[in-house]
């Protein structure tokens, strides 16, 4: 019989804290002030943890801290004291995302537990078992699964699995956005996301909010959930209130301790205040997973009068005072919060509110939050002395350690292309590039003839990519494909997770793409004990960080569309091959579909060649000109090849984060 799931849930503050306590949470997730992938919520100190830990562990509940960004090399010596520090106060795990991370605590840290953050985008058995071998305890997994992918997967490894159930929905798989990141530097995975997806884009004149998904909701599911051995069950909400995270406590704790009352269950959650719900991939219903109100709230009626001084809503019930209120402005993407305070005057249905700005008769308002039970706000009043700093001499151990390699720098230049559409092999010279990558369709792998005798004549040349996701389904299938290729002589894989390497033969080589970040000297470490023959640097890494790491054993992308979404949901803006839609500045991107993915790029692309004589001088000597996405053109192609060799700057492009840099 299969154990009953841990109920984790999300404290943001103090208050909240209390709250999942109050509500019967077994484990709590929190942040500390640094590395963390919700650096806007409030979070916690170092001095305020153990005292949390205390009062958690006095409850028999456990404290999880999140340790879920990727680390930039000048980070370094600051993760090695907090990890030490966490190493000290003894958090029952630690949550994290970067290989780097994960490298110096199963070295130099080993007692400390660790679990794979959800950012880490492990989505089947080949990623939970991989991880498991790399000595995580638990992994999370990504959101889109579907009912019958997760019980496979669950079948499949030995390794504990914890799953979110109820909350805020990513539009892209989480970790794999750089939506936020292109628009302004602030990554996502470095805890900064500016919610690009809940934003209003104009698609042709038509303006809705087309990546902005409604809350996951699997309360009606956790039972069968629970048949299949998930160990956790995990709210999302480190920004939320503290009645928020005590309400969602209190419902799913009913669910889980008395089935009998799913209904009280659901008319609790009812008044969650977060978006309308959704079953997701795991109830098999993602049609209607898409919301036109991307802020969070009960819509509760509408501005019909509004002046310099004051504005008037109907409302069907007057919220009380205390409660917070936005307001959705008609027509545009913005709102605004108000706090219902005593002296606002009611009316019948009316409330009449002072604020200075004008506001669109038929603006929505929505209610935010009420005047709720409290919860403490303050930790006990007791003395903590943290333990003392990593001694100098220990820190620079490990930084030694993580910066040195056995790999040495290559001199000669090497360039590789990549490709996702098989009309560009008829424009390509392969004796004139070093690699040639293909990132193509199912459909296209079908066409794919591994016994043409060019391609044999240069099997040493190609590198296959797998994609990021791979259905559990579709499991055998891709062992089997990697098999057969090696079989005919393809022994060169580019994996975008490097969990991948399960599927492969031991004769194969691997490479890892951009999705396997790279940010620090520890992860490259990480990759290359894995036995990586090189590793690419992300898309939105800057020169500064790059350059500052010791290591050298990266291809580097010069030329590429960055993939900003990349999403399993549909999304309904039009189709053909020349659409754009727009964002509210008037930057253009465009959708693209490939196996089933939704993706979505920037109108141009990005250039770095105008950089490579400067990368040159420091070692890197590795270059990517990534033709997806790119019309099949061999003018195109011998003006990029020609414009590389030269260091000449491409028109029209821009530079993402590498040169203005990533937050």
């Amino acid at each position: 019989m299969n154990m009953k799931p841990e109920l984790l849930l999300p404290a943001g503050n103090v208050e909240a804290f209390y709250a999942a306590v109050s509500g019967g949470a077994n484990a709590i997730y929190l942040g500390l002030k640094a590395f963390n992938a919700r650096a806007r919520a409030m979070n916690f100190s170092n001095h305020q943890l153990p005292l949390l830990l205390k009062e958690a562990h006095k409850k028999d509940v456990k404290i999880y801290v999140t340790l879920n960004t990727v680390i930039k090399n000048s980070e370094l010596n600051e993760l090695i004291q907090q990890i030490h520090l966490l190493n000290e106060l003894h958090p029952d795990a630690v949550i994290i995302q970067d290989w780097g991370v994960s490298y110096i605590i199963k070295k130099y840290f080993p007692k400390l537990t660790i679990h794979a953050s959800t950012q880490m985008g492990h989505h089947n058995s080949a990623g939970a078992s991989h991880a498991g071998k790399s000595g995580f305890e638990r992994v999370i997994l990504a959101r889109e699964l579907t009912m019958k992918e997760l019980q496979l997967t669950a079948q499949n490894t030995s390794t504990p699995l914890e799953i979110f159930v109820h909350g805020a929905l990513c539009y892209s798989f989480s970790g794999m956005c750089l939506f936020s990141s292109y628009m302004g530097g602030a990554g996502a995975n470095r805890g900064l996301c500016t919610q690009p997806c809940r934003r209003m884009y104009d698609d042709r004149g038509d303006k809705a909010y087309y990546f902005s998904l409604k809350d996951n909701q699997q309360a009606s599911h956790i039972h069968e959930i629970a048949k299949y051995g998930i160990a956790s069950l995990k709210i999302e909400g480190r920004m939320k209130s503290a009645s928020y995270v005590n309400r969602v406590a209190k419902a799913y704790r009913m669910a889980l301790d008395n089935p009998e009352n799913l209904n009280t269950s659901l008319s609790i959650l009812k008044d969650d205040l977060g978006r309308d719900k959704t079953g997701y991939f795991l109830d098999g219903k993602v049609n209607d997973a898409i919301t036109h109100y991307p802020n969070t709230g009960k819509l509760i009626g509408k501005v019909i009068n509004s002046d310099n001084s004051t504005i008037t809503i109907e409302a069907d019930s007057l919220p009380e005072t205390g409660s917070r209120l936005f307001i959705r402005v008609k027509n545009r993407d913005e709102q605004y919060a108000i706090k219902v305070r005593d002296e606002d005057r009611r009316k019948g249905k009316n409330l009449i509110i002072r604020f200075d700005k004008q506001v669109s008769k038929g603006s929505e308002v929505f209610l935010a939050s009420t005047k709720a039970e409290k919860f403490p706000s303050k930790l006990p009043d007791e003395y903590v002395k943290l333990p003392a700093p990593l001694p100098r001499k220990k820190e620079q151990e490990i930084i030694r350690d993580i910066q040195n390699t056995k790999i040495h720098k290559q001199n000669r230049e090497t360039v590789f292309l990549r490709i996702n559409d098989l009309s560009w092999l008829r424009k390509i010279r392969l004796e004139y590039i070093d690699g040639l990558i293909l990132n193509l369709p199912s459909n296209e792998w079908n066409e794919f003839n591994p016994d043409a005798g060019f391609l044999k004549d240069n099997s040493s040349k190609i590198w296959i990519e797998l994609p990021k996701f791979i259905s559990e389904i579709n499991a055998e299938k891709t062992r089997f494909f990697c098999k057969n290729l090696c079989s005919k002589g393809y022994r060169n894989f580019y994996l975008s997770q490097l969990s991948q390497k399960e599927y492969l033969p031991k004769e194969a080589i691997f490479a890892t793409n951009e999705n396997v970040y790279v940010y620090n000297d520890a992860a490259a470490k990480m990759i290359e004990n894995q036995g990586a023959r090189f590793w690419t640097s992300p898309h939105e890494n800057e020169m500064e960080n790059l350059l500052a790491g010791k290591h050298r054993n990266a291809l580097i992308p010069m030329y590429y569309y960055p993939e900003l979404f990349y999403s399993r949901m549909p999304v309904d803006i039009k189709q053909d091959s020349e659409e754009v839609f727009t964002d509210s500045t008037g930057a253009k991107f465009r959708k693209r579909v490939h196996d089933g993915i939704t993706i979505v790029i920037p109108e141009i692309p990005v250039a770095l060649f105008q950089y490579k004589q400067k990368l040159a001088k420091q070692g890197f000597n590795n270059f990517l000109i990534d033709l997806c996405w790119q019309n099949p053109s061999s003018n195109t192609l011998k003006k990029l090849m020609l414009r590389l060799k030269n260091g000449q700057q491409v028109q029209p492009s821009n530079t993402f984060n590498f040169k203005k840099g990533l937050k």
